[in-house]
């Protein structure tokens, strides 16, 4: 077999001046010309095909036949100050990449290259999405509607993760990561002089036992062997300290592991929004957001990963044993196609890299660039020629 390791390290250089040309330039939501022109300029310097669209969004492909597998590289930035003193440090004030997706792009480039390279020993084709728009309202589906898993018989993709040590992979089998629902509620009562409380309708109450009863959902509706968390994070209402409120404002987020346990819990937050402002005779609206769903990994292709990564003296593969309660927009293309995503660690604490990601000081160790070409390419690699 290839030594992909070894084609990986050998274009390290080129790996780390893309990350950082990227990390210097970052760009968010579908805005992201400079992001994709690079991605763009790599790809007809190796003269490998490929689809731009109007979000900024590349499909790609190498090989041929009708045996296909994906990978996906997420590409936006995030609205942070980067506050980092280093040589690649943003150039745009207020943005920056610090949930390392600089780097899943500057890895799917590097795979690509290498794949191109091996073009003639691939069993089928490789399908290179480069996707916009993960941090804000999920990219993957326009990349779905644009036919990326069109044909695809399975996808794979990375995260950067600064939890663990750069060389350390992990994975975790069955549900990886959390579904998300905002929500928003808006209590209307009517409002009356403090000193009056019965010629009125308190929303301010009525929103306190609305935040309580929910938080009921968690503690005695939801088996402790499930996950669900409900968060009202912002609240807001009454013009003044003698008077009654007239109208209050929730917002929040609701986090569930499972689809069942999703279902469940947002017919339970519908119910008891609705019939707490209703005890209370006040009027109530409930904005229940539809947003990332649960994911889990398929488990052909997690047997199939630890099996042939663990032979592998480069890398430390462990299994993660618990899921993300964060959201990551990959659940799209699991509901469609079988999947694989993974953790690459990025941590170096001899180097100082230790800070949190969505922060100012967050980097990576940049190391973890060639690992992570080589692992992507070994998915791809491996899958077309022992996939049946």
């Amino acid at each position: 077999m290839i030594n992909f390791f070894n084609e990986a390290k050998s274009i390290q250089r080129e790996l780390v001046f893309i990350r950082r040309e990227l990390h210097k330039n970052p760009e968010i939501d579908r805005d992201l010309k400079f992001t994709a022109g690079l991605v763009e300029s790599y790809l007809k310097d190796y003269g490998i095909k490929y689809k731009r669209y109007d979000n900024c969004g590349i499909i790609a492909e190498i090989g041929e036949g009708e045996n296909i597998v994906a990978l996906r590289a997420d590409m936006d930035a995030l609205e942070i100050e980067d506050l980092k003193d280093v040589p690649y440090k943003s150039l745009k004030p207020g943005l920056m990449h610090a949930c390392g997706h600089d780097a899943h792009t500057a890895i799917q480039i590097g795979a690509a290259i290498i794949l191109k390279k091996y073009e003639d020993n691939l069993g089928g084709r490789v399908r290179l999405i480069y996707q916009p728009a993960e941090e804000t309202d999920g990219g993957a589906r326009d990349m779905i509607e644009f036919g990326a898993l069109k044909d695809v018989k399975a996808i794979y993709a990375l995260h950067i993760d600064e939890t663990l040590d750069v060389g350390t992979i992990g994975v975790k089998k069955g549900i990886v990561a959390a579904a998300s629902n905002p929500f928003k509620i808006i209590v209307e009562g009517k409002g009356s002089h403090g000193a009056y409380p019965q010629d009125g309708i308190d929303s301010i109450l009525i929103a306190a036992k609305i935040i309580d009863n929910l938080q009921s959902i968690i503690s005695r509706e939801i088996a402790a062997t499930d996950s669900a968390v409900i968060t009202v994070g912002k609240i807001s209402g009454g013009t003044a300290a003698n008077a009654v409120a007239r109208r209050v404002e929730l917002e929040g987020i609701i986090r569930t592991l499972g689809d069942d346990v999703r279902s469940f819990v947002l017919k339970r937050v519908e119910e008891i929004v609705k019939m707490t402002a209703n005890m209370y005779r006040a009027r109530v609206t409930l904005d229940l957001k539809e947003s990332y769903p649960s994911f889990s990994n398929d488990d052909k292709l997690y047997s199939k990963f630890i099996k042939e990564l663990s032979l592998q003296d480069k890398i430390r593969v462990i299994e993660l044993s618990k899921p993300g309660m964060g959201v990551e927009d990959f659940a799209y293309y699991t509901k469609i196609v079988p999947g694989l995503y993974y953790k690459l660690g990025c941590r170096n604490e001899l180097k100082g890299i230790v800070n949190p990601a969505h922060g100012s000081y967050f980097d990576i160790d940049e190391e973890c660039l060639w690992i992570g070409t080589a692992i992507q390419c070994i998915n791809a690699y491996s899958f077309l020629n022992n996939h049946k």
